[in-house]
C-alpha cells in the first residue's frame, strides 16, 4: 500500500482531496481500467445482443419555457434533460447541472455516443440561471459547444466546479470572475432572488480527464445543496464506496438524492455504481425522501441495453420499498416530499 492510499484510510472520509504527484486520488484506493481492458469489451462491443440504443427514434421530448414564468409551487421542481443534466429549481435558486446539449458526448464532432434524442429546449430557451455545476470534466457531464454557448447566453451565472476544471472553462469563453473551484468538502454560496443556496463539495469515486494523457489532473465531486426548505445529494458519478454512510450522516436527510444507474459493467463498478449500487447507496445513507436515478437514458456508455438500468432500478426499489422520483425528459415537475414519481417514457420504443 502506497503512502497515499494509506491516507486515504482515515477515520473520516470526507475530508480534501490529495493528490500523488500532479494527479488526484480517490478517496479510497480504486483501480482503473487501462488499455487492456479495451481487449475485454471489444467482443462484446463487436458482437453482444444487448439492445445498447433505441430501435427506434424516440421523443421529441418539449420543455415548455413559459412554466418558468412562474416559481415551483412545492418549493422544489427538477427539469431532467436526459443522463446527468438537470435543471434544479430549489428554494428561489435555480442550478443547471452537467450541461451536454451536444450532439455525441466526444471529443471530436463526428464520432462517439450521439445522442438518443434531440435537447428538449434550446438553450436561449433556458430561463436566468443562477449557477452552472460540474461535476467532472468528461465529455458526458461538460459539453464544450453547450458551455461555450451558455457562457454567452448566461452571463451571470456562476459555474461551480471540481479543483482544475476552471482552467477548461476559461479556454471554452466562462470569464475567470464567474469560476468557482472547490476542493472536497469546500461549500459555497449561491445567491437568487431572495435567497440562498448552499453548494458543498464531496468526494465521488471516480475519475477525470477528457484524454488518456491527462486523467486525474482535474478533480472530481459529488455535491450536496442546501437551500431554505429542502435537501439534494446530486451524486454524479461514482462507484459505491463507504463513504456514502457519512455523507448521509453530516449532511442528510435529503428530499432527493440523484443516483447514477447507467454506463456500469462488473469490469469498471470500482467507478459507477449502476442499479445495485445505487441502491445499496440509498440504502446506506438511510434511504430518507426520494432516489432520482440519473445518468442513463440518452448515450450509449457501456455494454448493457439502454433500458435495462431503469427496468432494473425499479424493480429493486419495488423489492426494497424505495420510493422513485423519475420524470420524462424534458418535463419541469415539482417534487413533493414523498411521492413517487415513475415515468415510462422509455417504454415507447420496442426493446
Amino acid at each position: 500500500m502506497s503512502v497515499v492510499e494509506a491516507e486515504v484510510r482515515t477515520a473520516t472520509f470526507l475530508k480534501r482531496a490529495l493528490k500523488d504527484g500532479s494527479k488526484f486520488v480517490n478517496p479510497v484506493p480504486t483501480p482503473l481500467g487501462g488499455p487492456g481492458l479495451m481487449f475485454k469489451v471489444l467482443p462484446e462491443m463487436l458482437f453482444g445482443q444487448s439492445q445498447r440504443e433505441p430501435k427506434s427514434a424516440i421523443g421529441p421530448f418539449r420543455t415548455d419555457p413559459a412554466i418558468y414564468l412562474r416559481p415551483p409551487a412545492s418549493g422544489l421542481r427538477i427539469t431532467w434533460f436526459g443522463h446527468s443534466s438537470s435543471l434544479i429549481e430549489m428554494d428561489g435558486v435555480r442550478v443547471l447541472t452537467d450541461p451536454v446539449w451536444d450532439e455525441r458526448a466526444s471529443p471530436l464532432t463526428w464520432a462517439g455516443p450521439k445522442r438518443f434524442f434531440e435537447p428538449t429546449i434550446a438553450l436561449e430557451s433556458l430561463p436566468k440561471l443562477d449557477a452552472v455545476l460540474i461535476s467532472h470534466d468528461h465529455y458526458d457531464h461538460l459539453g464544450e459547444q453547450t458551455a461555450r454557448k451558455l457562457a454567452q447566453l448566461q452571463p451571470a451565472a456562476r459555474w461551480i466546479v471540481p479543483l482544475g476544471v476552471g482552467a477548461i472553462l476559461l479556454r471554452f469563453g466562462v470569464s475567470a470572475r464567474k469560476i468557482t473551484e472547490l476542493d472536497w468538502t469546500d461549500s459555497t454560496h449561491i445567491a437568487g432572488k431572495d435567497t440562498e443556496l448552499t453548494v458543498t463539495s464531496l468526494p465521488a469515486r471516480h475519475f477525470s480527464g477528457r484524454s488518456m494523457f491527462h486523467r486525474m489532473e482535474t478533480l472530481w465531486a459529488s455535491y450536496t445543496l442546501h437551500g431554505s426548505g429542502h435537501s439534494v445529494y446530486y451524486g454524479a458519478d461514482s462507484g459505491y464506496w463507504e463513504g456514502f454512510a457519512e455523507i448521509g450522516a453530516a449532511h442528510g436527510p435529503f428530499d432527493l438524492t440523484m443516483l447514477e444507474i447507467g454506463a456500469y459493467n462488473d469490469l469498471w463498478q470500482s467507478i459507477h455504481m449502476g442499479p445495485e449500487g445505487a441502491a445499496q447507496a440509498f440504502r446506506t445513507m438511510a434511504a430518507h425522501g426520494l432516489l432520482m436515478p440519473i445518468h442513463w437514458g440518452l448515450f450509449d456508455l457501456a455494454l448493457h441495453g439502454w433500458q435495462q438500468p431503469i427496468v432494473q432500478m425499479m424493480h429493486i426499489a419495488d423489492v426494497e420499498g424505495f420510493r422513485i422520483w423519475s420524470p420524462e425528459p424534458g418535463r419541469p415537475t415539482d417534487v413533493v416530499r414523498g411521492v413517487e414519481l415513475r415515468s415510462d417514457w422509455w417504454k415507447q420504443s420496442p426493446v
